[in-house]
């Protein structure tokens, strides 16, 4: 298996430390808004990533943090008139809600800045030790790039280059002006911790470096996030990890491409900005899904109603292979998914792995007429490949009428259904909870149980008309 290093600049070979098991850490979520299109290219590339990986047989050990203290936060709660912890909360329950909808499974962890303040305390107190941090009189803490002679690596950038367009803001109290800031004190009134230095809050760069640490160890196989990541925040996290530890950081550091809004960068200032619920209010998730699929995860994106349009094209070409074929598994032909393999393997090159599963698709169709018997199995297969990148779970008819039209229930009190199930069984009222499935699954409606929550499938009667 290949995959581009940010770092080394090309593709590797990928070995894990730990073989057969891969430890992932992903930037999250500033908690502090509703996640934006840019912020569902991440989600869906790493989830792609991690469901290949798994799929390849890796113990995947994911981790994706969420930022719920910083200065955006701080002013957020305060223009709400809303105090911090609810305002997170409730943004921490929507990401939540929109990556179901875009059948994006949760991460294995989802350690919380609020949550680390001792382990982020005590890395800042090992590089002031070890001489790379410094207490300023003001109560900040600051790190010494200059320190750190192998800062600028992941970027390819001369310390003395950046430094001649960086300056000291009003407050600082930096001894460079590349120096950043481990430790904020807080000013009155807002919230804070206590430390050696001071009531202060972290730093955005060491939240991330101490959770990682928490939940990955000292180092670890892949670090991804989103292309405006790789500086300052990576960079960063790179000089004040390796500082502390003594031990390289991360073995392959992985970035998603930028999402373009009619060949535009998405802006609020430029009034393209759009938040995946806005998005989702007027298309399909899967065929919002199947965009930022079909586009390779480092390869920049564009949104527009010609690729929307285009995206719906593709996938009704699966499901009209797919629609009226009762998926069973059997013997097919490997060559699909050998070729499939071949493609994720190189980069996960979900293009070419669709190009795939678009001759599964020819052969399917072919099949259909010509020996239907051994239809079953090519759906099987196709609905199998298909689940590798997140595709292909919905019952035909139900995608193709366009959804909610052919559901016996509106998609609302489904979830209250589920709801009220989830309660019953926190509650053990185990036959209530099972009443409720019986009565969804007599309506075509399933429920599939597993450790991200329920999610359900509709699957019509065989009575229903079909």
């Amino acid at each position: 298996m290949l995959i581009y290093n940010t770092l080394t600049r090309r593709k590797e070979r990928f070995t894990p430390i730990e073989p057969g098991r891969v430890r992932m850490y992903v930037c999250g979520m500033t908690v502090y808004d509703y996640c934006h299109l840019g912020h569902a290219r991440v989600m869906v590339a790493f989830d792609v990533i991690t469901r290949y990986l798994r799929w390849r047989g890796f113990d995947v050990d994911y981790v994706r943090n969420i930022t719920d203290i910083d200065d955006k936060i701080l002013r957020r709660a305060e223009e709400n008139g809303e105090a911090i912890g609810a305002l997170t909360e409730r943004m921490i329950a929507a990401m939540h809600e929109d990556e179901a909808r875009l059948k994006v499974r949760r991460p294995d962890h989802e350690p919380r800045a609020t949550r680390h303040v001792g382990d982020i305390i005590a890395m800042i107190e090992t590089l002031i030790r070890k001489g790379y941090a410094y207490a300023a009189d003001n109560g900040d803490v600051y790190y010494r790039v200059r320190k750190f002679e192998r800062y600028g690596k992941l970027n390819n950038r001369d310390p003395d280059e950046m430094r001649a367009g960086a300056r000291i803001e009003v407050g600082e109290y930096k001894e460079d002006p590349l120096d950043f800031v481990l430790w904020k004190a807080a000013k009155p009134g807002e919230a804070s911790w206590p430390s050696p230095w001071g009531e202060g809050r972290p730093g955005w760069h060491i939240e991330c470096s101490a959770m990682s640490k928490c939940c990955l160890g000292e180092t670890f196989d892949i670090h991804g996030g989103g292309p405006d990541l790789t500086f300052p925040h990576h960079e960063n996290e790179i000089a004040q990890s390796e500082a502390a530890n003594d031990k390289p950081f991360v073995n392959t550091w992985m970035h998603a491409g930028a999402v373009r809004v009619n060949h535009e960068k998405m802006s609020k200032s430029l009034g393209n900005f759009f938040t995946i619920r806005e998005v989702l209010e007027h298309h399909d998730p899967e065929v919002v899904r199947y965009l930022l699929v079909a586009s390779h995860y480092r390869s920049p994106i564009n949104y527009a109603p010609e690729s929307l349009s285009e995206a719906r094209r593709s996938l009704e070409r699966f499901y009209n292979a797919l629609d009226g074929v009762e998926a069973a598994e059997g013997d097919v032909d490997g060559r699909f998914a050998e070729r499939f393999t071949v493609a994720m393997d190189d980069d996960f090159n979900t293009p070419e792995a669709l190009s795939v599963l678009f001759e599964l698709v020819r052969e399917l169709n072919r099949t259909k007429q010509e020996v239907p018997e051994q239809a079953p199995a090519l759906a099987f297969e196709l609905k199998r490949l298909g689940d590798v990148l997140g595709l292909l779970d919905q019952h035909p008819a139900y995608f193709l009428r366009g959804g909610e039209a052919v559901l016996p229930l509106a998609e609302t009190d489904i979830e209250a259904k589920i709801a009220a199930r989830a309660e019953a069984k926190r509650a053990k009222d185990f036959a209530t909870a099972d009443a409720i499935r019986d009565e969804l699954a007599e309506l075509g409606i399933l429920l599939k149980d597993s450790r991200e929550g329920t999610r359900w499938v509709y699957e019509p009667p065989v009575d229903a008309g079909e």
